[in-house]
């Protein structure tokens, strides 16, 4: 069985916090990112601490076959699609009534270094992004 092209991003990462530079937001202290497989789903989990000592969670699953799906993000995302780009480039893109609002590029720049690039396209036209790099601890 070849391997999966997501597998190299199955796994444990922390947050590297002076690599952080955000565009929109405060950048975290501290940050953790887990990504697994459930099946045919990956899972990301994300836990991180704001600059004021405060813990935040989010949580979102999806198939990385590059296929919008219906997502409940109440009134601010109706669907999600995860794309499996090649061995080293990871991504999900959340959208509202057929226009993407948020794309996350996850890159591989070894087997223990990871980039996150998001991007929130707001309404008057702007699009911040935040960038950060994540170290492996652990494969799931």
């Amino acid at each position: 069985m070849s391997e999966k092209l997501h597998q190299r991003f199955i796994g444990h990462w922390e947050l590297d916090p002076s690599s952080c530079d955000y565009k929109q937001g405060d950048p975290p202290k501290s940050g953790t990112y887990v990504i697994r497989e459930d099946g045919d789903e990956l899972i990301f989990d994300m836990a991180w601490t704001d600059l004021a000592g405060q813990p935040h969670e989010a949580s979102f699953k999806g198939t990385p076959d590059g296929e919008p799906k219906p997502f409940n993000g109440g009134d601010l995302v109706d669907s999600l699609t995860i794309t499996a780009e090649s061995r080293s480039e990871l991504n999900s893109s959340a959208g509202m009534k057929g226009q993407t609002l948020m794309h996350a590029t996850r890159t591989l720049i070894d087997d223990d270094t990871m980039r996150v690039v998001q991007i929130v396209y707001l309404p008057d036209g702007t699009a911040p992004t935040n960038k950060s790099v994540y170290h492996r601890q652990s494969v799931a």
